[in-house]
């Protein structure tokens, strides 16, 4: 099997229950009902709700609300108010557990199987073994068994949207036509990003009425040059005050907010290329050019594609995880050193589809790889080889040949938009649907002992 798989996999479920990568390793923060002790559940353990007839403890909502203090303290993000995060908090344990029921009694089931193959996959994406990933549990406080038990709580949390959300979930070519227009036509300045050039006549400061009206007349001669077609950089050069002359007069690409209301009033109707009317402002006047526009709704035009070669070795009974690495480390330094080329090494060792190409993997776009192959890929420059990498697949080698970008076909950008509203459908479909589920569900609140 080939490296070459997008995998949609429990990586998004490893992440709600606090699988987080750092520069150290992975850590797992104590979930909701885990065996770790910390000072905000080392009080008495009460009922704060009933979801039909189940009850959610104090200990496990304090446990999780820890763990989300955690990850933002982790991403260095501000923590919200506690008595806003508790309550938060205590709403997304109620629903997951009036989602976990329905799953249950509806007839569906996760197979050991399947466990371990979300066990294996997050190992793969933290760079770990299966061995690594269990000790790494125990150390923060989780047992196996109930880190297996949250797991094949959130594969069926996910084959429940699979089943009774996703078929909400609908893109039609018409949605797809409605936003693709309504961004085209927007008049919304904070959707739109604007590169403006300009040659500035300056206008000294108590400039007597002769003195402006001559430099009036010279600007609207620039003017008329610039709409003739001259080049734009060669008029910034040769009239432009000295301050407005770096970057050929170039103002960068900004937000239209960050643009005097005047030049945005002026070219708001221009198309990329044209020359906006004289604008008088206290420096002078001014001649401006549109030299880009953006509208920030819209998918992206174009995208950065990778080529890459790589070699992949498989653990085995006859070379295991750690044989396989020291052979890779031996390859990448015959390879920095000019003792071997990578493809012939590819070409003769690699154990994947691609090994008669030498290991070349062709032109790329964003997401065809797995993501742990993907992440170290796009942090190597043009030439580099990398460090061994573990995947779900074994170890790989990998070299970056080199990057380019590519515009994307009308085809291409359309299904970019369909991906974006898919998106924004299915988050709009939760929150419905979580409701639905919920106002079907008996949820009985209980105040703390006294």
């Amino acid at each position: 099997m080939t490296v070459r798989f997008k995998f949609l996999s429990v990586a998004v479920a490893a992440a709600l229950l606090g699988t987080q990568v750092q520069a150290q390793g992975l850590r797992l923060a104590p979930a909701a009902g885990t065996s770790g002790t910390n000072s905000r559940t080392a009080t008495s353990d009460y009922i704060v709700a009933v979801i039909n007839s189940e009850p959610l403890t104090n200990t496990e909502v304090q446990r999780e609300v820890l763990r989300v203090q955690q990850q933002f303290a982790a991403q260095r993000r501000p923590v919200p108010d506690l008595q806003r995060l508790n309550a938060d908090v205590l709403e997304r344990l109620i629903n997951q557990k009036v989602l976990l029921q329905f799953a249950r009694d509806t007839g569906i089931r996760v197979e050991e199987s399947a466990i371990d193959q979300a066990e294996q996959s997050i190992a793969a994406q933290n760079q770990l073994t299966t061995a690594e990933l269990h000790r790494r549990v125990v150390a923060d406080g989780l047992s196996v068994a109930l880190f297996r038990s949250q797991l094949r709580d959130q594969i069926l949390l996910q084959r429940l949207r699979e089943r009774d959300l996703e078929p909400r979930v609908r893109v039609s070519e018409s949605d797809i036509d409605a936003y693709l227009q309504a961004q085209q036509n927007t008049s919304d300045p904070s959707q739109l990003e604007i590169n403006l050039a300009q040659v500035l006549i300056a206008v000294p400061e108590g400039a007597s009425p002769d003195q402006v009206q001559a430099l009036q007349v010279r600007a609207t001669e620039v003017l008329a040059r610039a709409r003739a077609g001259e080049d734009f950089a060669t008029l910034v050069r040769t009239y432009s005050a000295p301050s407005a002359q770096s970057n050929d007069g170039q103002l960068g690409l900004r937000s239209t907010s960050r643009y005097p209301a005047s030049f945005v009033e002026a070219t708001q109707q221009l198309a990329p290329g044209e020359v906006a009317e004289l604008v008088r402002s206290l420096a002078g006047f001014h001649i401006l050019k549109l030299v880009e526009k953006v509208n920030v709704g819209l998918p992206a035009m174009s995208v950065t594609q990778s080529r890459a070669r790589h070699i992949l070795l498989r653990p085995s009974a006859q070379l295991n995880e750690t044989q396989a690495r020291e052979r890779l480390l031996d390859f990448k330094k015959r390879v920095q050193t000019g003792q071997a080329d990578f493809a012939a090494l590819a070409r003769e060792h690699s154990q994947d589809g691609s090994a008669a190409q030498g290991g070349d993997l062709g032109w790329t776009s964003p997401g065809m790889f797995v993501p742990e192959f993907e992440a170290v890929m796009n942090q190597l420059a043009p030439n580099e080889v990398s460090e061994p990498l573990l995947s779900r697949f074994g170890l790989h080698l990998i070299q970056l040949l080199e990057r380019r970008q590519v515009k994307l076909s009308q085809a291409e950008q359309r299904e970019t938009v369909r991906a974006l509203l898919r998106e924004k459908k299915r988050n709009e479909a939760a929150q419905t649907w979580t409701q639905e589920m919920r106002g079907r569900a008996y949820v009985e609140l209980r105040q703390p002992p006294l």
